[in-house]
């Protein structure tokens, strides 16, 4: 395929993405907590993947366990290396142009004195991964998180989300500068690093999937507060819910009220929006 062709589907991919995202979210729901509507076929995906994990990967993380430890985080550090070119640009249609440089230079340090980031002095020098990806881009642009999605293989994620992750697909640097083959190659490495992952913490994972009375709706709402965590609580507050802890700056632990035994910070009105709720520890829940 000649070079100007990928870029036009590119940008066809991109402008549907995008489309799809603003088309299909619609108005976010006040205080929408959990908001999944199609938790029947969520669930179906979710099996899917339990058992594709099952039968595949969690064998397969068994086995990276047998690679030496050198080894596996040279794979992991050469995988996030590849990545770097899609961060940075997410950084620039962010608008944040601190992070895009910080990035960047990462991205040069692990490059060059890295050997093509199988190490990682960047690190040692202050320069840690400040990662990002179009999902994040979208929702600093405005876009609503609309309903909760399982992809297959792929896992959980939001409609927001999922058309970011075409996008960063699609406009990944790297597609336009590799060669076919090595453009393969990048991906394999991208992939034995996400195995590599499933095998560090293969122990929480297994917990998650198997030890859970429902992995789905755990797996769902693990997903949902650590996601909207990261992106400070913006969903939340476009959606009209009320801050659960008030002032986003405030401690706790240094309410005098709560010092003196009363009742401290107000209980969110959304679980869902608690980083520290515990379905398990709730009353409602049974």
């Amino acid at each position: 395929m000649r070079r100007s062709d990928a870029q036009t589907r590119a940008r066809a991919l991109v402008t549907g993405a995008v489309l799809l995202v603003l088309a299909a979210c619609g108005p976010a729901p006040v205080a929408r907590g959990i908001n999944d509507p199609n938790e029947a076929a969520n669930r179906e995906v979710h099996a899917f993947n339990k058992a594709l994990d099952r039968t595949f990967l969690r064998g397969g993380a068994e086995g990276v366990k047998s690679i030496p430890q050198p080894l596996r985080t040279a794979v992991r550090n050469l995988g996030g290396n590849l990545d770097m070119p899609r961060i940075v640009l997410n950084d620039l249609l962010q608008g944040n142009a601190d992070d895009a440089v910080h990035n960047g230079f990462r991205f040069l340090v692990n490059t060059t004195f890295g050997l093509g980031g199988l190490l990682d002095p960047a690190t040692d020098m202050g320069l840690d991964m400040r990662a990002t990806d179009f999902g994040e881009t979208l929702h600093v642009w405005g876009a609503p998180e609309g309903a909760y999605v399982e992809l297959p293989v792929l896992g959980p994620s939001t409609e927001r989300d999922t058309a970011g992750l075409i996008v960063d697909l699609a406009l990944n640097p790297l597609r336009f500068v590799l060669p076919a083959r090595e453009l393969r190659a990048a991906t394999a490495l991208r992939f034995a690093a996400r195995l590599s992952e499933r095998a560090e913490f293969g122990a929480t994972v297994d917990s998650l999937l198997y030890q859970s009375a429902d992995s789905y709706a755990q797996v769902r709402l693990l997903y949902l507060q650590n996601r909207r965590f990261r992106l400070g609580g913006g969903d939340a507050a476009a959606a009209g819910a009320v801050d659960p802890y008030g002032d986003p700056d405030a401690d706790p632990y240094d309410d005098p009220a709560a010092a003196a035994g009363g009742a401290g910070p107000p209980l969110p009105a959304d679980p869902a929006l608690d980083p520290f709720y515990d379905p398990y520890e709730d009353p409602n829940v049974r």
